[in-house]
């Protein structure tokens, strides 16, 4: 079976599936190259809420295809961190949902969705030390805020992988689940998040990226002002009924 990207969009959320069932879901070059291409896609598809990043069977991804690298690494890492930068920059929430392996560029990818959701038996490590393979530095300021500098350098120092629970412990994810719990969770939690208000999660997804220029204050001031999303929000809470926000993203 080719490996490739598969994807899907039902009641909000679009679903990306890592497939390369030969290579433990390896990402190989034409998979980090098309990445950015599908999400620049899934963007702007309006019924789109949220995204879940996730892997076919019972591994999430190994890496990158090492295979691909045996004529220097330095396409496979930029596209790599490519791939990385556009879906932490996809402009609505996104969830890794991982089983088994998530590893080296896996753990990358992972990284950068907005929350991560694994089972139990799910291992974790970013393994370029193994390589002999320069992290970037954009890929290692983004594992820093997330896990803090000391587990950072555990990760990228000795390239060991750590289990669930310490993920757990460590911020590297959110939530573990027991092993068949995960599939359940995460349609769970991607309903809630599609019926929640996307002008909230937008800009706080923004301001949570890092410190927000005056323009981009107004920007959001004014989208909120005329949105009418908290007027609905409130008549909601007040009759006791589910909220029906209506702001989407300006196509412009």
């Amino acid at each position: 079976m080719k490996p490739r990207l598969e994807h899907g969009v039902a009641d909000g959320v679009a679903t990306v599936v890592i497939r390369n069932p030969a290579k433990r879901n390896a990402m190989t070059i034409g998979m980090w190259r098309e990445l950015p291409v599908l999400l620049d896609r899934l963007a702007a598809d309006p019924a789109v809420r949220t995204l879940v990043l996730t892997g076919a069977g019972d591994t999430f991804c190994a890496g990158a295809d090492i295979g691909a690298l045996t004529g220097g690494d330095e396409e496979s890492k930029g596209l790599a961190v490519a791939a990385e930068e556009a879906l932490a920059a996809f402009p609505k929430p996104t969830l890794a949902a991982i089983r088994g392996s998530c590893v080296g560029g896996g753990c990358q990818l992972a990284a950068s969705c907005d929350l991560r959701f694994a089972e139990e038996d799910a291992r974790f490590g970013i393994t370029p030390a193994r390589l002999g393979i320069v992290y970037g530095a954009s890929s290692t300021r983004r594992l820093v805020a997330l896990v803090g500098p000391a587990t950072a350098k555990y990760l990228l120092f000795s390239a060991e992988l750590i289990d669930a629970a310490r993920a757990l412990r460590t911020g590297l994810v959110d939530e573990v689940l027991p092993a068949g719990g995960l599939d359940k969770r995460v349609a769970e939690f991607t309903a809630v998040l599609a019926a929640r208000s996307q002008l909230t999660q937008a800009a706080a997804k923004e301001f949570a990226a890092g410190p927000a220029e005056e323009d981009r204050i107004a920007y959001w001031t004014r989208q909120a002002r005329d949105s009418g999303d908290r007027a609905e929000g409130v008549a909601a809470f007040l009759e006791r009924r589910t909220p029906r926000f209506t702001w989407t993203p300006p196509t412009d």
